[in-house]
């Protein structure tokens, strides 16, 4: 599965970085992964921007393209990251912090979810 993902992974990298429009897209995976899909979408940050705490009931992994992002799971570490460097959540995992560092330029990053075909992608959660 790893390298399937890992395939995945690179090849949507690869599409993504040259495309013009956002990239949201779900794709059919093997019987081996029956009743499971992988939905990948390009999220964009505004200067300064954050998200409130959520979760997604499914394996993330987020790669950053563009910029500087901090991100956290409840009871994780901070983790800050650039350009080509990348973050996992666990489907038991609340996303307590997602930012962009920077106060002037925008940051851009995938998310890969591979979860439970037909369930809501992401779920928010209140303290």
């Amino acid at each position: 599965m790893k390298v399937f993902l890992g395939i995945v992974v690179s090849l949507i990298v690869s599409i993504a970085t040259a495309a013009e429009a956002p990239l949201n897209a779900t794709l059919e995976l093997p019987a081996l992964l029956e009743d499971q899909e992988m939905r990948i979408i390009e999220i964009v940050m505004e200067p300064g921007q954050s998200s409130t705490p959520h979760r997604h009931n499914a394996h993330v992994y987020v790669y950053v393209l563009e910029g500087e992002i901090e991100m956290q799971v409840r009871g994780g570490p901070l983790t800050q990251l650039k350009a080509g460097e990348t973050f996992y959540e666990s489907p038991e995992d609340i996303h307590q912090v997602g930012r962009n560092l920077s106060t002037t330029e925008r940051a851009r990053f995938l998310v890969h979810m591979l979860k439970q075909a037909g369930a809501p992608p992401t779920v928010p959660v209140n303290d």
